[in-house]
């Protein structure tokens, strides 16, 4: 592997544009997607069938995966496979139960009373990336929390292999997640049958799910037309922090796991020294485990070209590390330094950390309980994770009494008649002017 870009102590200032992510061509992206999004809204499922075909090498019938297939699905996954993954899932309901929100109501002067109620989005879909690395556990993640959140229908898409089929561990976390129905299509198209409806995809209220360019893309543009989604999301990330006392196979593990991610994935490593010298060996002794430990991995050529966007940055504070981290704003941070609990206090922007040697990023990716999708490109910032709230709409609610509407009503129709909206204040005033009458 090609020796990490180095940067030490950067200008706070400069951070971003130091750690930048990788530049990608988006304006064909976008063309494509739009085109791709046109021809579903005109040819329904005809155009997922031949988009299957140009793009995944399958020759569909239907893009509906039947029940006797999802049946089948679990005599085909393997039993210590199916362990583990009922296993997961039982820590990520765990982890997304204990979300359910309880629904405040406030009286908020003498007669006013004002409530919020939670109510479950009717049908959601799911978008689960297939390929070389089929994300079933990413079906857990998104079925699982809409399940409890009381999703009426849950539309799983997923792009099918050349032979028509989808890969059984994916069925079968379907199958065991509350989806209720199963759609042989990825990419764009399966974004705009999930946004805009075919004859066999019924559209939805609210798309989740992680792509690549394509599929996220489809994603923003759907989201300009009727359909929310859940986050913007980009490649994949991960931000390690480490010192002295960390163990340099640990990070190097961690590093390479995110960059079998993808090729565009971004793996950057902070390491926070007084002495810059030790710190940039520290660096040398991450970046030869790493080379040792690539030998053994199967995904060399995604890693290698991941690795081409690493950043290590040496830092001497911890005043500048935590500067780092938050300008930053990781999908996941890794903190497995001595004095973790003094960064993890000054974290305000991360999609999920992970605190001391021990808690690797593989943990959330899988079965810890907490949600493994997450906002990238630094939309941490703003964003969440998915989590029970992403499932659920809040309503508000709220009833005024006559002592209220007397009480509270003179405040209404000053504000109003300020901002020249005299009809609002009317609707006070006939209110105040019967229930003077009716005193009477």
């Amino acid at each position: 592997m090609s020796r990490i870009e180095r940067i030490v102590d950067p200008e706070v200032l400069s951070i971003e544009q130091l750690l930048a992510r990788p530049d990608m061509d988006s304006a064909s992206v976008a063309d494509s997607v739009s085109h791709i999004i046109e021809m579903v809204r005109e040819q329904g499922d005809g155009a997922l069938i031949a988009y299957a075909r140009q793009f995944d090498g399958a020759q569909l019938q239907s893009v509906v995966v039947s029940s006797e297939t999802m049946e089948k699905a679990k005599a085909d996954v393997d039993e210590d496979l199916r362990m583990a993954i009922e296993r997961a899932k039982e820590n990520i309901e765990r982890f997304h139960r204990a979300q359910k929100p309880t629904d405040e109501r406030v009286e908020t002067e003498p007669g006013v009373y004002c409530w919020r109620k939670s109510v479950p989005l009717k049908r959601v879909g799911l978008y689960i990336p297939g390929g070389s690395a089929p994300l079933f556990s990413t079906v857990l993640m998104l079925a699982v929390p809409a399940r409890i959140a009381g999703c009426g229908e849950i539309v799983l898409c997923t792009p099918p292999r050349p032979d028509g089929t989808i890969d059984p561990a994916i069925l079968y976390a379907a199958s065991i997640s509350g989806v209720t129905k199963v759609i042989a299509s990825g990419g764009a198209q399966a974004i705009a049958a999930l946004a805009f409806g075919t004859e066999s995809v019924p559209a939805v209220d609210k798309i989740f799910g992680p792509g690549n360019r394509f599929v996220t893309e489809a994603k923003q543009q759907v989201a300009g037309y009727r359909c929310a989604i859940d986050m913007p999301a980009g490649p994949s990330e991960v931000m390690v922090v480490i010192d002295s006392k960390s163990n340099p196979d640990f990070a190097a593990a961690d590093m390479l796991s995110q960059a079998e991610h993808g090729p565009d994935s971004q793996v950057i490593l902070v390491v926070l020294s007084d002495d810059v010298v030790a710190g940039e060996a520290l660096v040398d002794r991450v970046e030869q485990k790493m080379s040792e430990q690539m030998k053994s991995l199967n995904r060399i050529e995604v890693i290698e070209h991941s690795l081409k966007y690493a950043k290590a940055v040496i830092v001497t504070s911890m005043d500048l590390c935590a500067e780092v981290v938050n300008r930053y704003a990781p999908e996941h941070l890794i903190i497995n330094i001595s004095n973790f609990v003094e960064l993890e206090r000054r974290v305000v922007n991360a999609g999920s950390v992970f605190l001391g040697m021990y808690s690797c990023e593989s943990a959330g990716d899988y079965a810890s309980g907490t949600n493994h999708t997450l906002p990238t490109s630094g939309w941490a910032r703003s964003h969440s994770g998915v989590s029970l709230d992403s499932f659920l709409k809040k309503i508000t609610f709220q009833r005024i009494t006559q002592r209220g509407l007397r009480s509270l009503g003179p405040t209404i129709e000053t504000m109003a008649k300020a901002e020249k909206l005299d009809a609002h204040a009317a609707a006070v005033r006939v209110r105040l002017h019967t229930l003077g009458k009716e005193k009477k």
